[in-house]
């Protein structure tokens, strides 16, 4: 089993990957690998207890700490991108990294209610 943007999604949304790299590196982030065709691809976890592969969007990092980010899109799939934002908060606070959650116009909503199901509304979305 693979968590990662939905094929059919990631084709439609590499330019929202695009432009937040370069919301990102105007913000200072350094060493960004992102999940999208122009960069390298961030290292993937497994989930011992599926067998799950996840692999974050985007992967950053800045004075000296690393930063996950996860691109918010509406999707036909929500119990699944619950797992993985959970699954990388967990890992990120493990490791004293940082998780942030990037969203676009028309989908604020979506991702506040996705916050609000998995108890993670402490975390404001990055709005581009």
């Amino acid at each position: 089993m693979l968590i990662t943007m939905i094929e059919t999604d990631k084709l439609e949304n590499t330019e929202i990957i695009l432009k937040s790299i370069s919301y990102l590196e105007s913000r200072g982030f350094t060493n960004i690998k992102a999940d999208a065709t122009d960069c390298e691809i961030p290292k993937s976890y497994i989930r011992k207890s599926t067998g799950a592969k996840i692999t974050p969007d985007i992967v950053a990092m800045k004075n000296g700490r690393k930063y996950f980010f996860e691109i918010s899109l509406k999707s036909d799939k929500p119990k699944l991108l619950k797992s993985k934002w959970l699954f990388l908060d967990t890992l990120s606070r493990m490791n004293s990294n940082r998780f942030r959650i990037i969203t676009t116009k028309g989908h604020f909503k979506f991702t506040a209610d996705m916050l609000d199901d998995i108890n993670l509304s402490n975390k404001t979305p990055i709005k581009i």
